[in-house]
């Protein structure tokens, strides 16, 4: 599994249907696409949410992000991450 950040934002129809139970749809979305929801926030400015997801494969990454696009009214840019310790030891 590898980690991705998915960069958000809302639609104007996207951000009428914010709700708890939306973020369930997605989090199941998520898991039946492979993936793992790690954490999730809210943010102010250009971003309006930052997902952390671990997903198999870039693969996975483009359905998942597709998906919840349609799901949520919501566009990603989706962006594959490694820790800083392991970005050290691919560098050294």
């Amino acid at each position: 599994m590898a980690t991705y950040f998915m960069f958000g934002k809302y639609s104007l129809e996207g951000a009428k249907g914010i709700s708890a139970k939306r973020s369930d749809k997605a989090a199941a979305l998520i898991k039946q696409n492979g993936g793992e929801f790690k954490e999730g926030y809210a943010l102010l400015g250009d971003t309006d949410i930052v997902l952390i997801l671990d997903i198999p494969d870039t693969e996975h990454a483009m359905r998942i992000s597709a998906d919840l696009g349609k799901l949520l009214g919501i566009s990603f840019k989706t962006a594959p991450a490694v820790s800083v310790a392991d970005f050290d030891k691919l560098m050294e």
